[in-house]
């Protein structure tokens, strides 16, 4: 049985915008090679080791380097449920 796919609460997205839970169990960070985590808003890709966010436009995330932001410290306490 498959899973729906990540769709983040508020503004309804169209399904072909929309990251498959199945994609996300197989990426990972370009840098550190470590799992990759769906932000809570949907939109960003976030690598808690390389403390970097890759963004996610219109379904498809974006894992080069040249395309993250720096991911600071009071998004990662956050986004570890610790703010």
């Amino acid at each position: 049985m498959s899973e729906p796919p990540v769709q983040p609460p508020g503004k309804p997205r169209e399904p072909r915008h929309v990251v498959d839970p199945r994609t996300l169990e197989m990426l990972v960070c370009p840098l550190t090679k470590t799992r990759l985590s769906l932000s809570d808003d949907g939109t960003e890709l976030i690598s808690l080791a390389g403390r970097l966010s890759f963004p996610i436009r219109k379904g498809v995330p974006m894992l080069s380097l040249d395309e993250a932001r720096e991911f600071n410290p009071e998004d990662m306490q956050r986004h570890l449920g610790q703010g």
